[in-house]
C-alpha cells in the first residue's frame, strides 16, 4: 500500500528534472550571439589617431597551465620599483593603452605593463574563452610574478578600464588580491544591473539573455559541459573591423569568459574586500556607464577610494585623452605602499 505514494513521488521528481532540462536547454538553443558590426554605441574614433609606430615588442610569460600569454612592457624614465598592470576593455587588447602608458612611463611614474588578457589579441589559443571562471585571476597572479621578478621590492598598482575595471573588483575580492598594493579604475563594468551602468552598456554589449539564463541554471546543478558557447556579442564598429587591427577584435565571448572578465555576481562583495589605495576615474560623457554613480556605489563598500569625474569626457576618451594623466600621476605620487 505504501509503494504507491513513493512511486508517485518519484514520478513526480522525474518530471520535474525533466521539466527543468528542457527549459534550461531551451532556453540555450532558442537564442544566438549577434556580433554583427555596429556604430551607434561607444565611441571608437579617438582610438584611430594613435600613432604605434613606436609599439614595444610583445614579450611573453608562462601563465601555470603552461600556456605563453602576451604583454608589453613600457619602461619607465626614472629608476622605480612601481609597476603598473593595466588590463584592456572587453573586444580588444593590451594595445589600447599604449598611448597612456607610452606616456606614463616617460613621466617616469611607473613601469607600466599591458597584457593581452587570455582569449585576446593577435594569435589567442581560443579567441573569447578561457578554461574555467577563475583562470584570468590565475594568469594575472603569473604575469605580476613574472614582471616582478629581480625587481627589489615591487610595488604592484593593478589598473583597468571597462571589463579590464570589472576584473581588477574580481582580482581584489579574489585569493590573489594580496599580489597588488593599489588600485585603479577607469570607468569599470560592475555588473548588468548595477546602478553605473546603462542598458547594453550603452549597446555596446549584445547579450544573449535567454542563453544566459540556461546555462545559469545548468551550472547550478552543477553541469558545466556547455559553458564554451558563446552567450555575448560585441557591437564592434566596421571602421575598427576593416583597419590594419581589425583581425585581433574578439567579437564574442563565452559563458566561461563573461564570467571570468567581470566580478562576481556580487559585486558589492568583491568591492568590500578592498582595503587598499583605490582611485576611481570616469568621463562624464561616458555612452556605457553613469559616471556619477561610482562614488556613491563604490564608496558604499569600501572607504579606501579617491573619485574623479571628467567633464566633456567620453567612454573611451577616458585612456585615450590627455585629463587623466596628471589625476594618475598625482595620486601615484601621493602613495606610500
Amino acid at each position: 500500500m505504501k509503494r504507491k505514494p513513493v512511486r508517485k513521488l518519484a514520478t513526480t521528481l522525474a518530471t520535474m528534472i525533466i521539466v527543468f532540462f528542457v527549459i534550461a536547454l531551451g532556453l540555450i538553443f532558442s537564442e544566438s550571439v549577434d556580433s554583427s558590426p555596429g556604430s551607434d554605441s561607444v565611441d571608437l574614433s579617438e582610438a584611430t589617431g594613435v600613432d604605434y609606430s613606436d609599439l614595444p615588442k610583445t614579450q611573453r610569460f608562462a601563465a601555470r597551465d603552461g600556456t605563453e600569454l602576451a604583454y608589453r612592457r613600457y619602461e619607465s624614465a626614472r629608476q622605480t620599483n612601481r609597476i603598473l598592470v593595466l588590463v584592456h576593455g572587453s573586444a580588444w587588447h593590451g594595445m589600447q593603452f599604449h598611448a597612456m602608458a607610452g606616456e606614463l612611463a616617460a613621466r617616469g611614474v611607473a613601469t607600466v605593463i599591458a597584457p593581452d588578457m587570455r582569449g585576446h589579441g593577435e594569435k589567442p589559443v581560443r579567441r573569447g574563452d578561457v578554461d574555467h571562471s577563475g583562470q584570468l585571476e590565475e594568469d594575472m597572479a603569473d604575469l605580476i610574478g613574472h614582471v616582478s621578478e629581480g625587481v627589489s621590492s615591487p610595488e604592484i598598482i593593478l589598473g583597468g578600464h571597462s571589463s579590464g575595471g570589472g576584473f581588477v573588483v574580481r582580482f581584489a575580492g579574489g585569493t590573489h588580491a594580496a599580489k597588488a598594493d593599489a588600485f585603479i579604475l577607469l570607468a569599470p563594468f560592475l555588473k548588468y544591473n548595477a546602478p553605473t551602468t546603462r542598458e547594453n552598456s550603452g549597446g555596446w554589449a549584445r547579450p544573449a539573455t535567454r542563453r544566459i539564463i540556461g546555462l545559469a541554471m545548468l551550472n547550478m546543478v552543477g553541469i558545466t559541459a556547455l559553458n564554451h558557447l558563446d552567450v555575448i556579442g560585441f557591437a564592434m564598429p566596421q571602421f575598427v573591423l576593416s583597419g590594419p587591427y581589425g583581425y585581433t577584435a574578439t567579437r564574442r565571448y563565452t559563458y566561461r569568459m563573461t564570467s571570468a572578465f567581470a566580478p562576481r555576481p556580487d559585486y558589492e562583495g568583491d568591492l568590500a574586500a578592498i582595503d587598499k589605495p583605490l582611485l576611481v576615474v570616469a568621463g562624464e560623457r561616458d555612452e556605457a556607464f553613469i559616471a556619477e554613480q561610482f562614488e556613491p556605489v563604490i564608496s558604499a563598500q569600501t572607504k579606501t577610494g579617491v573619485y574623479h569625474v571628467l567633464p566633456g569626457v567620453s567612454h573611451m576618451g577616458i585612456i585615450y585623452g590627455a585629463e587623466v594623466l596628471p589625476i594618475i600621476e598625482d595620486w601615484l605620487g601621493g602613495l606610500s605602499l
